[in-house]
Formats: structure tokens, C-alpha cells, sequence
């Protein structure tokens, strides 16, 4: 129950007040609740008494659904059960974000629904969506799922998020051959595998987990983006199939050394941030780049920036916090070396 304290006068505490505390007579100023009153006010605890309004919790007022409706909306609402919606008979998307919702039911009837969003729940399994046959877009994030199951019919769904679960393996997914986005961050992922089959996926994310190695990733022909931050990596290895890679997101890992990427000439971002990484090497062939971020590293020849050279549309480099940004004329030399430059860390170069 939420409590607003009315202003009043701060208590000054005598002798007077301490021996007749310790009277029995609740209408002596300075009995035994008075005491206690003022103990909890040096505590910083609220008291519910005299001169204290008691506000009730918010009562969120029912929602009366539209059985035409095509989007239906019950973000943060409380909701602990899903129910009552079988009325619905054109629904398309469904979101029922931020609730209290325990398991994944009665939504077996809503056959036209295309995206279901059940963002930040308590939902331990995936199951009951068998009927869901159009479904493209489901976000099972921020839940307490430890599996990946029970969604094989669910062929055409193109974007899964299942980030922030309990997650450990890849499986069951050979079936999501239309899908273009898999999300399964923050996980407990320690292998990357059971991918082969999805043939049009255009970006994984697989970033803070505990994989210690890129592999098989061969068949993926069509990614263009590929996160795996904040994992086990050690190197850069994996990659040579993924000839239309552009984004490359592998920060905080613990890679030495810039290699393995001959194949990768597609890449307009690399983000190798956040590594061990002490030398820029076999990058000079990425003419594509525009976006260099290498914050983080050991870094210490200035010689080593003219690896992106030829990289003509590069806009954007970090090197903040390597040893080359001690130097007082970093952001000058960092110009200097690579003149198209137009932000050098967070600050764009006009400003520099």
C-alpha cells in the first residue's frame, strides 16, 4: 500500500518525553506509541497514523476487446492469465508486454495472428502455439524458458527473440526455413550449432552467452549480420562462407589477432572493441567500411592506422582507451591518418 507522509513539525526529543515513555497512560504526550512513532521517524520508516493519508494501489481499469480489432494491445496491465480473448476474429498482432503471465494458453483459436509479443513475463516453456500456422514475428524475451521446443509448425515465422531466458542449446529450428532474424542473447548458449537449415537467415544475434568459437555457420550464406559479443571467443576464425557479411559485431571477447577475414569483403562495420587485440592487420582489403570501432585494445603503432586507407567511405573509428590515445595529439593524428574521418570516438571532427 503507497503512503504519502503530510508535512508536520519535527519532534524534538527531551527527558521529559524519555521518562514519561515510559508511563502506562496512552494520554501522556510521551507513551509508548509516541516513542515508537518517533523511532520510526529516525529510521526513515513511514508510519500510518495521525496525519498520514493512506493512497490505494492503482487500479488499472478493464479493457473491453473488439472482436474486429487487427492489433491488440495489453502492455503492462497485470495480466496473470491469458484469457478472454477468443472473441477476437481478426487479430494480427497481439502484445501483452510486461505482465505477469505464466504460461502460454488460450491463444490457439486466434489463427490469423502474425506477430505475438510476450516480452518480459514468467513464462517457463514454450508451448500452444501449434494452431499459429501464419505467425512471422514471436518474442518470447525476458522470460524463464529453458528450451527451445514445440514450434514446428510454425514455419513461417521469419523473426524470433528469445533473449534474457535460460537457454543452453541450439536445437530445434531446422524447421524455420522463411526466417531472417534469430535473437538469442544473453543466454546460456555455449555451442553454436543446428543452424544449417536456415537458408534465408539475414542476421543472428548471439551476443553474452558462453560460446568459445565460431563454427558452423558454413550454410548461412545469406547473413549479413552476425553479433557475437561478449562471449568466449579467442579467434577469428568461421567466417570465410559468409561472403555477404556487412556487420560484424565481436566486441568483448578475448581475441589477440585480426585475421580470417579475406572472404568478408562485404563488411561495412566491424566492431572489435573490447579485445586484446595489439596490432591492425589483414584488414586492408575491407574498402567497404565505414565504421571502424576499436576502443579497448592494445593498440600502440600509429603506423598500423593506414590499414584503413583505402577504406574510402569510413566514416567513424573509436581508439579511445588504447595506448595510442595518450598521446596528446590523438585526435589530430587520427585525422591526420585517416582524413575522411568524420567522428573519431564520440565526437565528431569539426568539433575536434
Amino acid at each position: 500500500m503507497n503512503t504519502k507522509v503530510l508535512p508536520r513539525k519535527k519532534k524534538e526529543f527531551s527527558k521529559k518525553k524519555k521518562m514519561a515513555g515510559n508511563s502506562e497512560d496512552p494520554n501522556l504526550e510521551g507513551s509508548d506509541d509516541s516513542a515508537e512513532e518517533e523511532q520510526q521517524m529516525m529510521l526513515g520508516e513511514p508510519s500510518i497514523g495521525v496525519g498520514v493519508e493512506q493512497i490505494p494501489p492503482l487500479e488499472i481499469p478493464e479493457m473491453s476487446l473488439d472482436p474486429e480489432a487487427i492489433e491488440i494491445d495489453l502492455t503492462h496491465r497485470r495480466v496473470e492469465k491469458i484469457e478472454g480473448l477468443e472473441s477476437l476474429r481478426c487479430v494480427e498482432a497481439l502484445c501483452l508486454r510486461q505482465n505477469q503471465i505464466k504460461k502460454l494458453e488460450n491463444i490457439g483459436t486466434l489463427t490469423t495472428l502474425t506477430e505475438v509479443d510476450v516480452y518480459d513475463n514468467d513464462i517457463t516453456k514454450i508451448e500452444n502455439l501449434e494452431n499459429l500456422v501464419n505467425l512471422e514475428i514471436l518474442d518470447l524475451s525476458y522470460n524463464k524458458i529453458r528450451k527451445i521446443e514445440n514450434m514446428e509448425t510454425l514455419t513461417n515465422v521469419k523473426k524470433l527473440f528469445l533473449v534474457q531466458n535460460k537457454i543452453p542449446h541450439i536445437e530445434k529450428v531446422t524447421h524455420f526455413q522463411q526466417m531472417t532474424m534469430l535473437e538469442l542473447g544473453s543466454n546460456r548458449i555455449r555451442k553454436l550449432q543446428n543452424l544449417d537449415a536456415l537458408c534465408n537467415l539475414d542476421s543472428l544475434f548471439v551476443g553474452k552467452n558462453k560460446i568459445s568459437k565460431i563454427e558452423n555457420l558454413d550454410k548461412l550464406t545469406k547473413l549479413r549480420v552476425l553479433s557475437i559479443q561478449s562471449n568466449r571467443i579467442t579467434k577469428l576464425e568461421g567466417l570465410d562462407a559468409l561472403k555477404n557479411l556487412e556487420e560484424l559485431y565481436i566486441s568483448h571477447n578475448g581475441i589477440q589477432t585480426i585475421e580470417n577475414l579475406d572472404n568478408n569483403l562485404e563488411l561495412t562495420t566491424l566492431d572489435l572493441a573490447g579485445n586484446r587485440i595489439s596490432r591492425l592487420q589483414h584488414i586492408v582489403h575491407l574498402i567497404k567500411l565505414e565504421e571502424f570501432w576499436f576502443n579497448d585494445n592494445n593498440l600502440e603503432n600509429w603506423r598500423d592506422l593506414d590499414q584503413l586507407n583505402k577504406a574510402t567511405s569510413l566514416a567513424t573509428v573509436y581508439f579511445e582507451r588504447n595506448p595510442i590515445a595518450k598521446d596528446p595529439r590523438y585526435r589530430s593524428k587520427v585525422k591526420m591518418a585517416l582524413p575522411k574521418v568524420m567522428q573519431i570516438d564520440a565526437t565528431y571532427c569539426q568539433q575536434v
